[in-house]
C-alpha cells in the first residue's frame, strides 16, 4: 500500500490490508450474485496484534453494508476447555430468533442429536457420539444457514476455540461446495497442538490458496498512521521511530499513538527517545502497571473480569472481587477509560449479555496472567461456586474447578464427576476427560477411587485405547467396583484391548471373569462377550470354539437378551461354517421378539452394539431369507439417518443393505448404497472393518454388472488388496479378491487367493458356498490346467451345498458343475441349476443360469427369459452375453 491515507472504508489498523479486504469483497460479490453461488473460505493468519481482530470488524461491517446476514464468534484463551463455546456464540443469533417448537420443527431429525450441543435441547442419552453430534451440528447449521442467505461466518482467534468448535469447523468446511455461504477464519499461526491443530490444519486445507498470512506493517505505512492520528506535522524521525518501536505491529501502534495522545508528547524527533517507555506501558507488564496506577480495587476488578472471561457483568465482577455495586461500577468506569474494557456493542451478535468486555484479547491476557497463582485459583473457586448457585450446571462451572488447587475436597469430586457426564451426554468426550483427570488428582476417597478411573476408562475408550486398558485395568485392582459396575468395567476393558488390536488379551479378560462367577446369566453374558469378539475377528474358524458355542448356546430358549445374543451368535458361526440353513434361520427367528428385535437389542442401544445386529442379518442374508435381511438392514438404515447418526454406524448400514441387494439381484441399488457406504467410511478412516465392507461389497457387485474395469479401479483406488483385516468381511475378501484377479486377467494371482481362502476353509472346517465361493471359482479357473482337481473341487462344492441346503447354494454348485461338462450332461446341470436358482431370491445368478442354459440348449426362449432378468438386474454384462447368443444365430 502507498504512504498516502488508506481508503474510507478502512480504520486506522488496516493500514496495507487492502489487498485482504479486495480478496473478501470479492467474495462477498460473489456469495451475493445467487443463492446457488458455491460456499467460500477464507483464513487469515498473523501473530498476536496484526490486526485480525481488526479486519473481521470490518469485514463484518462491508458485509452488513452489502446486505449480508453475518454472525460472530470468537475464541478465548481461557474458555478453550468449554466444549461447543465458539460455535453456541455463532449461531446465537439464529438460535434466540427461533422458539423451542420452531427449532425443532427446523432442525427435525437433527434437533435431538445437535440440539443438546447448542444448549437449546435436553440430552437423550447418557453418552452421545462425537462423530455423530459433530455430523448432527454440520447439518443443523447448514439448514440455519439456508434460511439466512446471503450469510457470512466469521470465527476470531480460531487458535483458541475449544476442540469440539474445531472439530465441526474441519468438517464445516469439507462442504462448503454446495451451500452458499462465506465462511472467514482468523487465527494466529501456533497456540495449538494436538486435534486441535489437526482440525485447523485440515480447515486451511479446505481454503487451499485462499490462506492469507497478514504481515507488519511497513515503515510507509506506519508513518501514514501516526500522522493520521497525530497530524501530518508529524516529523520522519518520529515516524521512523513509532514502526521500529513497535515492529510495525499494527495494534502495538495504535495503543502507542493513543498513549502519545494521551501524555501530549510532540511527535518531533527530539521526543522520539520517549516512545519506548511509552510501549512499554500499552502491552504486558506495562498494562499490568498501568491498572495498578489505577488502584488496587480496580486491578481487582480486572482480574475477576479476566477470570470470569465471558459474560462479564457487574454484578458477578462485583461479587467476584467481593465489592459492592458501586465500587464496581466505579472500577468498571476506570477501566473503560484506561482502554481495559469497553461496553459491547448490543447489536453485535458476539454479544452475549455481558456488561464489559476487554477492549483485545492481548490485554485479556496481560490481565488474567498477571493474577497471583493463589489469587487465582481462589478467584476460580469462588467463580464456581456462583456459577453453581446460579443454576447453570456443573459443566460450566467446571472450567473454573478444574483451576483450583487439589485439596481432597469430597464435594469438588463428584462436581466433576457431574460435569463429566453432562459433557459426555453432549458429545464431548475430551472434556469429560479432563474432569475426570483433574478428579483423581483431589484425589476421591478409596471407595470412590475405582470408579472415577471406571468412568474416565468408558470416556476414553474410542478416543485412546491404550490409556484406557491402563485406567480400566487399575479400576480392577482396586477395591470398590463390584457387581454389575466390574462386570462392565470388564466388558469394556476388553473392547478397549480389540481397539488396540489385542484380541488374545481381549478374549483372555473376559475368560478370566467369566471364570469368577458361578453358572447363571452374568457368566452367560460375558461367554458371549467372548464369542462375539472371536467371531468378529475372525477366531470364529476354531471347530472347538464352535462346538463349545453350540452347547452353551443349545441351552438357551431366548429368554433374555444375553440368551438371544448367544442364539445370534451360534447361528452366524453356523452360517459361516455352511452348517444346515434350515436350523441356522430358525436359532435367528428365535433372537427375535415376535418377529421383531427385542428391546434393549435395537439398532441404537449400546450394550452389544452394532456388530451383533449385522451378525443376525447375514446370517439370514447367506440362507436365502433375504426378505427378512433387507428388512433389518432398512430399518438400521432409517434409524441412523433420524438419528442423525452419520458415521460408522451409517456406513455399516448402506453397506450391508448392498449386501442384501447385491443377493437379491437389485445390482443398481446395491452399487449405490455401497457407493455412500464407501463415502462415509472414507470419513471414519482406512484399513477400518467397515472400509473393507464397503470396498469389498462395490468390487463384487461391479464385477456382478460386468464393469470388470471399474471393479479394479475401486480396488486400486481404496487399497482392496493384502494385508488383509483379521476381522471377517462380507462377502469374503481373498473370494472377491480372487475373482477380481481372474477377471482382469491375472490368473496365476486370482488362483493364489482362491487358494487361500480354500486352506483358511480347511482349518475351520467347512465353509458357507455363498459367503465364500471360492471353490466354484477356483475350479472354472483350474478347468484346463488340472481338469482332475477342477472336477473334484465342483463335486465338493455340490456336497457343500447340498448340506448347507439353500436354492442359491445348490444352484451355484450346479452351474459350475455345468461349465465342467459338455454335451448333455452338460445341458442336464445347467437346467437343473436353473430350477434352483428360479427357486431361491438371488436373482441375478438365476439370469447367469438362464442365459448359460439357453446357450447350452441353443434356446431363443431360455436366452430371451435370461436377458429380461439381467435387464432387471442392471447386470450389463449378462445383457451383453445374451445379446451376443441371440445375435450368433446359434439359437433356436
Amino acid at each position: 500500500m502507498t504512504e498516502g491515507r488508506p481508503a474510507a472504508a478502512a480504520s486506522a489498523p488496516l493500514w496495507e490490508r487492502d489487498a485482504e479486504i479486495d480478496t473478501v469483497a470479492r467474495a462477498i460479490e460473489e456469495l451475493r450474485a445467487d443463492e446457488s453461488s458455491a460456499g467460500g473460505l477464507l483464513v487469515f493468519r498473523g501473530e498476536a496484534g496484526l490486526g485480525k481482530t481488526a479486519l473481521l470488524t470490518e469485514i463484518r461491517r462491508m458485509a452488513e453494508r452489502r446486505g449480508c446476514t453475518v454472525w460472530y464468534a470468537r475464541g478465548a484463551e481461557t474458555l478453550r476447555s468449554v466444549p461447543f463455546n465458539v460455535v453456541r456464540q455463532l449461531l446465537q443469533p439464529a438460535l434466540l430468533s427461533l422458539l423451542p417448537e420452531e427449532a425443532r420443527e427446523y432442525l427435525g431429525d437433527w434437533y435431538d442429536i445437535a440440539g443438546p450441543a447448542l444448549g437449546i435441547a435436553e440430552p437423550q442419552e447418557e453418552s452421545a457420539d462425537p462423530q455423530y453430534v459433530c455430523d448432527g451440528l454440520v447439518a443443523a447449521v447448514r439448514r440455519l444457514a439456508r434460511r439466512e442467505w446471503p450469510l457470512v461466518l466469521l470465527i476470531d482467534d480460531a487458535h483458541w476455540a475449544d476442540q469440539e468448535t474445531l472439530r465441526w469447523l474441519a468438517a464445516f468446511a469439507e462442504r462448503l461446495h454446495d451451500l452458499s455461504v462465506l465462511v472467514v477464519v482468523a487465527r494466529r499461526p501456533g497456540d495449538v497442538s494436538g486435534e486441535s491443530a489437526r482440525h485447523l490444519d485440515a480447515v486451511a486445507e479446505a481454503a487451499g490458496r485462499a490462506v492469507n498470512n497478514l504481515r507488519e506493517l511497513t515503515p510507509g505505512a506506519a508513518a501514514g498512521l501516526t500522522r493520521a492520528t497525530l497530524g501530518r506535522h508529524a516529523d520522519d524521525a518520529f515516524c521512523r521511530e513509532v514502526w521500529a518501536v513497535t515492529a510495525g505491529n499494527p495494534y502495538d501502534a495504535v495503543e502507542l499513538l493513543a498513549k502519545v495522545q494521551e501524555s501530549e508528547l510532540s511527535p518531533v524527533e527530539a521526543r522520539a527517545g520517549e516512545l519506548r517507555a511509552l510501549n512499554r506501558a500499552a502491552r504486558g507488564g506495562g498494562l499490568v502497571d498501568r491498572i495498578k496506577e489505577l488502584g488496587f480495587q480496580a486491578t481487582q476488578f480486572a482480574w475477576a473480569a479476566a477470570v470470569l472471561g465471558t459474560g462479564i457483568t457487574l454484578e458477578s465482577v462485583a461479587r467476584l472481587a467481593t465489592m459492592d455495586e458501586d465500587t464496581a461500577r466505579h472500577c468498571a468506569g476506570l477501566l473503560r477509560t484506561a482502554r481495559i474494557l469497553t461496553t459491547p456493542d448490543p447489536t453485535a451478535t458476539e454479544h452475549r449479555g455481558g456488561d464489559l468486555e476487554f477492549v483485545h484479547p492481548l490485554i485479556a491476557s496481560a490481565v488474567y496472567n498477571s493474577i497471583p497463582p493463589g489469587v487465582c485459583t481462589a478467584m476460580h473457586g469462588v467463580a464456581a461456586e456462583i456459577v453453581t448457585e446460579l443454576g447453570r450446571g456443573a459443566a460450566e462451572a467446571a472450567r473454573h474447578l478444574l483451576e483450583v488447587h487439589p485439596e481432597a475436597d469430597e464435594r469438588l469430586v463428584e462436581q466433576l464427576r457431574e460435569a463429566a457426564r453432562e459433557h459426555l451426554a453432549v458429545g464431548a468426550p475430551d472434556a469429560a476427560r479432563v474432569c475426570l483427570e483433574r478428579a483423581l488428582e483431589e484425589p476421591p476417597r478409596p471407595d470412590i477411587h475405582a470408579h472415577v478411573l471406571y468412568e474416565l476408562g468408558c470416556a476414553t475408550l474410542l478416543t485412546a485405547p491404550a490409556v484406557t486398558i491402563g485406567q480400566l485395568r487399575s479400576a480392577l485392582g482396586m477395591r470398590g467396583l463390584d457387581g454389575s459396575d466390574r462386570v462392565d468395567a470388564v466388558v469394556r476393558l476388553s473392547q478397549a484391548l480389540l481397539h488396540n488390536d489385542q484380541l488374545e488379551e481381549a478374549v483372555r479378560t473376559i475368560e478370566a471373569e467369566a471364570a469368577r462367577h458361578e453358572p447363571g446369566p452374568v457368566r452367560m453374558r460375558l461367554q458371549a462377550f467372548q464369542y462375539m469378539w472371536e467371531g468378529i475377528h475372525g477366531e470364529a474358524a476354531a471347530p472347538a470354539r464352535s462346538r463349545s458355542l453350540a452347547e452353551l448356546a443349545a441351552t438357551c430358549t431366548g429368554r433374555d437378551n444375553t440368551e438371544r445374543a448367544l442364539l445370534i451368535l451360534r447361528g452366524f458361526d453356523a452360517m459361516t461354517h455352511g452348517e444346515s440353513a434350515a436350523e441356522i434361520v430358525e436359532l435367528c427367528d428365535r433372537a427375535l421378539v415376535n418377529g421383531r428385535l427385542a428391546p434393549g437389542l435395537g439398532w441404537t442401544d449400546r450394550e452389544w452394539g452394532i456388530e451383533l445386529l449385522m451378525m443376525l442379518g447375514s446370517a439370514y442374508v447367506y440362507t436365502d431369507r433375504l426378505d427378512r435381511a433387507e428388512s433389518l438392514f432398512a430399518q438400521a438404515l432409517r434409524v441412523y439417518t433420524g438419528s442423525g447418526w452419520h458415521g460408522g454406524h451409517l456406513s455399516l448400514a448402506n453397506a450391508y443393505l448392498g449386501l442384501a441387494y447385491r443377493r437379491q439381484g437389485r445390482l443398481r441399488d446395491a452399487e449405490t448404497n455401497l457407493r455412500e457406504a464407501l463415502v462415509l467410511a472414507e470419513r471414519v478412516g482406512r484399513r477400518l472393518p467397515l472400509h473393507w465392507s464397503a470396498t469389498c461389497g462395490l468390487v463384487d457387485t461391479l464385477l456382478a454388472r460386468g464393469r470388470v474395469q471399474e471393479a479394479w479401479s475401486v480396488a486400486e483406488q481404496y487399497g482392496f488388496a493384502p494385508p488383509y483385516p483379521s476381522t471377517i468381511v462380507l462377502p469374503d475378501v481373498r473370494s472377491v479378491r480372487g475373482r477380481l484377479l481372474l477377471a482382469v486377467g491375472r490368473v496365476e494371482e486370482g488362483v493364489n487367493e482362491l487358494e487361500a481362502a480354500e486352506k483358511t476353509a480347511v482349518s475351520r472346517g467347512g465353509h458357507n458356498p455363498v459367503l465364500a465361493p471360492w471353490s466354484v471359482d477356483l475350479a472354472r479357473a483350474l478347468a484346463v490346467q488340472d481338469p482332475a482337481r477342477s472336477k473334484r473341487l465342483a463335486a465338493d462344492a455340490r456336497r457343500q451345498a447340498e448340506r448347507f441346503g439353500t436354492d442359491t447354494a445348490i444352484g451355484e454348485a450346479l452351474r459350475c458343475a455345468a461349465a465342467l461338462e459338455t454335451g448333455s450332461r452338460a445341458r442336464q446341470l445347467a437346467g437343473r441349476a436353473v430350477t434352483y436358482l428360479e427357486a431361491s431370491p438371488s436373482q441375478y445368478e438365476h439370469a447367469a443360469a438362464r442365459i448359460e442354459y439357453g446357450v447350452l440348449a441353443r434356446s431363443a426362449a431360455e436366452l430371451d427369459r435370461g436377458l429380461a432378468l439381467a435387464r432387471s438386474c442392471g447386470a450389463d454384462g449378462l445383457v451383453a452375453q445374451a445379446r451376443a447368443a441371440l445375435d450368433g444365430g446359434g439359437a433356436r
